[in-house]
C-alpha cells in the first residue's frame, strides 16, 4: 500500500477514535427508573481542602456533616435509595476554588478536584460507575481563559455536565480582590460555555474577611444561608443582568439556587428601580424578569416551601423551577417531605416537570 494511502488511513482513523472518546465522555448513562427525582445542588468535598465550619441541619453534628461531604457511595447513595432520588450532580463544596487567592494553586487545585471527582463517580474498575451521580466542573477564575479551557477539558473528556461556581473569585495577596464575571474581560469564558452549550451553576460563599467584618460583626448570625448568601449572590446575578452578560450571550444558561437566592420574590421593584438606570448607561438592553424566561434557571436547594414555590411558579413559571437538596447541609429526607407536600399542590405532568423533565432536558441526559 502507498505510504500517502497509509497516512490517509491513519489519519482518518485517529479522526474516528477521537470522534468515538469524545461522544462517549459526552454519553451520559445515568439510572433512570422513570420517577425518581433529580438533584443538582448537593456538595462533595476532599479532605485536603479542610472541614467545613457550617452548621449541620438539626440533629446532626458537625463530625456528621464532614463525613457526609466526604462520602459519595455509601451513606449518600442509602438516603438516595430511601428518597426516591434517581441522580444527583455532585459539585465541590462552597467555597471550593473561589477561596484561593493564588492563581496557580487554585488552577492546579481545580483540575485534581475535578480529576477525583470524575474517578469516583465514573471508575468501573473502582465500583464506582453506578450511573447515579453527574458532576459540575470547579473552575479557578482568576483567568478567563484557563477557566474556560478547563470548563472544555472537564465536559468533553471527563463527561461533565456544566460548572458551578461559588459567587465571585477572591484574588490578591490580602485576599481583598474581588472578580466578578459579569465583566467583558470573562466573555472568553462565556463564549466557551455557549459553545459547550452546558450551564453555568451560581452557588453563594461566605465573603471575604473585610466585607465580613464590616457587614456583619454587629449581626453574626446573620453571616452565611440566613441572610449572607442571597445578599451577595443576588448581586452577583443582578449584575450579569444588568452589565449585559446576557445580551451579549443570548443562548447562556445560568441556575440559581435557594429559590433564585430571593429575586423571583421581588421582580416587580427590581425591574422598575433598575429601569430607571438606563439613562446613567447601564448596558442591560432588557429587563430582569426577561432574562427568568430565556436564560435562568433557579432550584429548590434548602427551601422547602410550598407556598413561596406556589408564588414563584406564578411569577417566573414552572418551566423555570427544578427540585434540588443542598445535601449534606439539609437532609433528603426533608426533601422527600416537601416533595410528597407538593402532591396536593400541584399536578402530576407539573410534579414530573418539577423534580425531573425540566433536569433532564437542561442537562441533555438523554442526549
Amino acid at each position: 500500500m502507498p505510504p500517502l494511502q497509509v497516512a490517509f488511513i491513519a489519519a482518518v482513523f485517529s479522526t474516528l477514535l477521537f470522534i468515538n472518546q469524545h461522544v462517549e465522555a459526552r454519553t451520559i448513562h445515568w439510572h433512570d427508573t422513570g420517577n425518581g427525582s433529580i438533584a443538582l445542588e448537593e456538595a462533595w468535598s476532599v479532605p485536603e481542602l479542610g472541614v467545613s465550619l457550617a452548621a449541620p441541619p438539626l440533629g446532626q453534628t458537625s463530625a456528621e456533616l464532614n463525613a457526609n461531604l466526604l462520602d459519595i457511595h455509601n451513606q449518600r447513595l442509602a438516603h438516595m435509595d430511601a428518597t426516591q432520588v434517581d441522580f444527583m450532580v455532585l459539585s465541590c463544596a462552597s467555597p471550593c476554588i473561589q477561596g484561593i487567592s493564588d492563581p496557580s494553586t487554585a488552577e492546579s487545585t481545580a483540575v485534581h478536584i475535578n480529576n477525583e471527582l470524575a474517578a469516583q463517580i465514573s471508575d468501573p474498575s473502582a465500583g464506582n460507575s453506578t450511573g447515579r451521580f453527574g458532576a459540575f466542573a470547579a473552575l479557578s477564575m482568576h483567568n478567563a481563559t484557563a477557566a474556560a479551557a478547563e470548563l472544555r477539558r472537564t465536559v468533553e473528556e471527563l463527561g461533565f455536565l456544566g460548572a458551578l461556581v461559588n459567587d465571585y473569585q477572591q484574588s490578591g495577596t490580602n485576599n481583598d480582590t474581588l472578580l466578578f464575571y459579569d465583566q467583558p474581560e470573562y466573555d472568553i469564558f462565556w463564549t466557551t460555555v455557549t459553545e459547550l452549550d452546558v450551564p453555568v451553576y451560581f452557588h453563594p460563599r461566605i465573603n471575604v474577611a473585610p466585607i465580613s467584618t464590616l457587614l456583619y460583626t454587629q449581626a453574626p448570625w446573620l453571616r452565611g444561608a440566613g441572610q449572607e448568601f442571597a445578599v451577595t449572590l443576588s448581586n452577583h446575578i443582578l449584575g450579569l443582568c444588568t452589565n449585559g452578560v446576557f445580551d451579549r450571550f443570548p443562548s447562556l444558561k445560568i441556575i440559581v439556587g435557594h429559590m433564585g437566592e430571593r429575586i423571583p420574590s421581588d421582580l416587580d421593584r427590581i425591574d422598575k428601580e433598575i429601569a430607571r438606570q438606563k439613562v446613567l448607561g447601564m448596558p442591560m438592553l432588557r429587563n430582569v424578569s426577561s432574562y427568568f424566561e430565556t436564560n435562568i434557571w433557579t432550584t429548590s436547594s434548602g427551601s422547602f416551601s410550598p407556598a413561596l414555590l406556589e408564588y414563584h411558579k406564578e411569577e417566573i413559571g414552572l418551566e423555570r423551577i427544578m427540585y434540588s437538596i443542598d445535601y449534606p447541609f439539609e437532609t433528603m429526607e426533608d426533601g422527600k417531605v416537601f416533595l410528597d407536600e407538593l402532591e396536593d399542590e400541584l399536578t402530576e405532568e407539573e410534579l414530573r416537570k418539577f423534580t425531573r423533565e425540566t433536569a433532564i432536558a437542561l442537562l441533555k441526559l438523554n442526549g
